[in-house]
């Protein structure tokens, strides 16, 4: 086993202040710093610990450190396994009702309250039980509560003040459902743009992270060492470490930086974070590839993973760190452990994490029963138990759950006029303001005249999935309507009609011509972690990461060749190639994910207000579309003349058109520190060329048309003869039915990334992968590959004579066979298999591949069960 410690003794810097006298830098580290809180550690409160600790059983200790998913809990079940606490994952709801008031969150938490307190009767002690959710931009969970900007927008706004008063009001939009814990703030320092997560991240250099995360635990939870009051929640800090500089930016990929650059880039936020007071890291899905780092053993097969680290857990996080909270592991993070499976996973609990987030109701029911009975074996020692379960304590009484009140009787219990209260809504708006950047603005166009008429077009104008992105409501943020869902919330659309007047505002395209000005509106779609990754067979052009974002591009070229003075608002959850819509623009706005508020743009693109453009960047822009690693160096580490990042020594596909710190006021049209100047730029064309996929000819790339890495060309939708063959999407968060047909999401190779499918017999129905915007597309580069259909499929039913495998090019143009005949002796009930089928069979029974409209269909008049996972279009290898 390799250990690498050193004496406290022996370390570089303790922790006062790791900024340096530049108030905008920090000083370089060579060892991990001391974090523990001066004045938090109190001796009687140590005593009250380990006096419930010495009274509990193995089984109420282990109780305590299971954290299931609350569509996987009862509270029966939580009384029976004494479960110290729960979480709602996103998309989870009290009842599975999305509109759940305040008053239906308190009830239900109530229930689990009440459920453990009798759990404890007549035991002679008792242990309050916590729940746990993401409120990681506002209670976003939560209907009818405020959804502040993306962690992406904030770091532009560069303002540690209003960081602590947006904390001050989530935590009492939290307070108001009667929850205990969020799992905030992300301290990510995202480093690669193709990540699906860059918007969870403040800045891409650590400066501005470290200033905001102590700002964010201070407003979520106040002053930890006299307690938490009413109307504060404890925080999380997350995700520990280096998730934020994976290789290629994918999602739980692999770290590669050295100890020092972990320490200097990705983990300042920490830092402060936890010296001012937070009491629960949550354990990073990424590896860490670097010598130091081992697990519990010296199992050849150890993967890095830090969730099995105990060099990163216990020697840095516990032991040279001093932290004393607990360490909570990601979803189901523990199942990714080299050897472990999601129900059994000893390296997990000996590597230092002490609270499980074990999801599914097999899972954490064996889990339990799995980790009980290795502590009698002498697997899991007694003392790492004792650990875990006194830090949980620890934090709960830090907290104050002993004497806090039920959830159902504390102050502003179920008030519901605290969620998206006027003032939170007030600070939203402010908070939208400062995040704006302007990155163009020729001849001054901005700001407008709000009494003159106007174009708003483009596809986010009226689109509130785009302003409020992943994590709102739902878990990918998609599902969502502004009337349905988001209540009060403003688009810039309406903003403007209210602003301008209806009666003055155009939404015609085709109806504006030369001298006329519009107002284009347009961005990424919706999404959270996995589903946002950019994968490699891509640039980082925006255009070119779906098929429905170039109608787009294309409308404002059609406004260029009309003449027509044209202000884009580009909505994102990162920095990417948009060189020529900035040259098609007059004025270009960085957004971001602005959330709810967007009466906060049309307060700083009009004339009717004092608001100026404050926004700078706090991530680089692009000049390349592979200039996915456009990343400034910290100060710290230039200041030391320590070599750059190797992954991103400056070259000229990662140069910046626009660099770290920029932005403009409005009455400048240029600033001295521009790098690339855009207007350099042809059109059609850019500085440096890069590996785009070429058109035509054999495919050269597999194409994942469901599942994690999927790039969402095609949906996955129900239909049936009972609703007249209309397509119904399916919900990646809760359940979706229709007569005859119905689908639930389900863990398959990460988060609810696979669905479990339902035919009732009722009726012809049908499981699909289709098209959102176009009729069909040009497969036939796939045919002309040797290509194959590959999908993984798990039967909980035999497989009817009647149901069929097909893909679909408009109907009633078809390939088609019997499943039973795709399948032959490949499947087996109740277990995976990947089933293979050349593309060729479907061609030979009259599908043709230039116009696919459904490249997956399973079609059943009869009752079937069955799992899906991942579908893809395979190249022969």
């Amino acid at each position: 086993m390799k250990r690498f410690l050193l004496a406290r003794s022996a370390r570089i810097l303790l922790m006062t202040s790791i900024f340096s006298a530049n108030a905008n830098s920090l000083e370089f580290l060579n060892d991990w710093p001391d974090v523990s809180v001066a004045g938090l550690r109190d001796e009687a409160l140590e005593q009250r610990v380990q006096s419930i600790l010495e009274q509990m059983t193995l089984e109420e200790k282990v109780g305590q450190m299971i954290q299931p998913d609350l569509r996987e809990v009862t509270p029966a079940e939580a009384k029976e396994y004494k479960l110290g606490s729960i979480l709602n994952g996103g998309g989870a709801w009290p009842n599975d009702n999305k509109y759940s008031s305040a008053a239906d969150w308190a009830r239900e938490s109530e229930k689990f309250y009440q459920a453990l307190e009798q759990a404890y009767e007549g035991r002679g002690f008792r242990v309050p039980f916590m729940w746990a959710t993401d409120a990681v931009h506002g209670h976003n969970n939560v209907f009818g509560s405020t959804l502040f900007p993306h962690n992406i927008g904030l770091g532009a706004a560069r303002d540690p003040d209003l960081i602590e008063r947006i904390g001050r009001a989530t935590a009492s939009e939290i307070s108001s459902t009667g929850l205990d814990l969020t799992f905030a703030p992300t301290v990510a320092v995202p480093r690669n743009y193709r990540w699906g997560r860059v918007y969870e991240g403040y800045s891409e250099s650590p400066e501005i992270t470290y200033q905001y995360a102590e700002r964010m635990v201070k407003g979520l939870q106040g002053d930890i060492t006299t307690g938490l009051d009413n109307g504060k929640v404890l925080s999380t800090v997350k995700h520990w470490v280096g998730d934020g500089g994976t290789q290629d930016g994918v999602d739980r990929g692999e770290n590669h930086y050295t100890e020092q650059e972990l320490i200097n880039i990705h983990a300042p936020g920490y830092f402060s974070a936890l010296k001012s007071g937070a009491q629960v890291v949550m354990t990073s899905f990424n590896s860490w590839h670097n010598d130091a780092n081992y697990s519990v053993d010296e199992d050849p097969g150890y993967n890095y993973k830090l969730h099995g680290s105990r060099y990163i857990l216990t020697e840095v996080l516990k032991e040279k760190m001093g932290f004393d909270g607990v360490i909570v592991t990601d979803w189901n993070g523990h199942s990714e452990i080299a050897n472990c499976t999601s129900d059994n996973c000893p390296p997990v609990v000996l590597a230092g994490n002490d609270l499980l987030m074990i999801t599914a109701r097999n899972d954490w029911q064996g889990f339990y029963r799995n980790l009980i009975q290795q502590v009698k074996d002498g697997v899991v020692p007694m003392d790492r138990i004792d650990d875990a379960v006194t830090r949980i304590l620890r934090v709960k009484m830090r907290a104050g759950l002993w004497e806090k009140a039920s959830p159902a009787n504390r102050p502003n219990s179920g008030d519901a006029t605290l969620l998206g209260s006027e003032a939170n809504r007030e600070l939203a708006q402010e908070a939208v303001r400062k995040s704006l950047v302007l990155l163009k603005n020729e001849n001054q166009l901005l700001p407008l005249d709000h009494t003159q008429s106007l174009f708003v077009l483009g596809s986010g104008a009226d689109d509130i999935q785009r302003q409020t992105g992943g994590w709102s409501l739902t878990w990918q943020g998609d599902e969502n309507t502004i009337e349905r869902d988001f209540p009060g919330a403003s688009t810039v659309l309406r903003s403007a009609q209210k602003l301008v007047g209806v009666d003055k505002v155009n939404t015609n395209a085709e109806a504006a011509n030369q001298g006329d000005t519009a107002l284009v509106v347009f961005g990424e779609f919706p999404y959270a972690e996995m589903m946002g990754d950019i994968p490699a067979s891509k640039t980082i052009e925006f255009a070119g990461i779906k098929r429905a974002y170039q109608k787009d591009l294309a409308l404002l070229r059609s406004l260029k060749e009309r003449g027509v003075k044209v202000v884009s608002v580009f909505y994102s959850g990162r920095p990417l190639y948009m060189t020529e819509e900035i040259n098609l623009s007059d004025a270009f706005v960085a957004a971001w994910l602005p959330g709810t508020e967007a009466d906060g743009i049309t307060d700083v693109l009009f004339d009717h207000t004092d608001h100026d453009f404050v926004g700078r960047l706090s991530f680089s822009w692009p000049a390349s579309k592979c200039g996915d690693t456009v990343n400034k160096v910290p100060d710290s580490m230039t200041e030391m003349g320590l070599p750059a990042v190797e992954a991103q020594i400056p070259r000229e596909d990662r140069a910046a058109l626009f660099p770290y710190g920029y932005g403009l006021s409005l009455d400048e049209s240029k600033s001295d520190h521009m790098g690339i100047d855009a207007s350099d730029f042809e059109l059609d064309g850019e500085a440096f060329a890069c590996g785009d996929v070429a058109d035509g000819g054999p495919a050269s790339e597999n194409q994942i048309l469901f599942g994690r890495l999927a790039d969402d060309e095609f949906k996955m939708y129900i239909s049936g003869n009972a609703n007249g063959w209309q397509g119904v999407s399916t919900s990646r968060g809760t359940r979706s039915t229709i007569p005859g047909v119905s689908t639930y999401p389900i863990d398959y190779e990460h988060q609810q990334d696979g669905l479990a499918v339902e035919f009732d017999g009722s009726g012809p129905s049908q499981l699909y992968l289709g098209l959102d915007g176009v009729s069909s597309v040009n497969k036939s580069g796939y045919l002309a590959a040797g290509a194959r259909l590959e999908f993984d499929i798990r039967l909980r039913s035999e497989v009817p004579a009647s149901t069929v495998l097909a893909m679909h090019c408009i109907w009633p143009c078809l390939g088609e066979m019997k499943l039973r005949e795709a399948l032959t002796d490949q499947a087996n009930l109740n277990e995976w298999s990947t089933i293979k089928i050349d593309l060729a069979e479907f061609a030979d029974r009259g599908l043709d591949f230039g116009q696919i409209s459904a490249p997956f269909l399973i079609y059943s008049p009869d009752a079937f069960e069955f799992d899906i996972g991942r579908v893809v279009f395979s190249l022969a290898q």
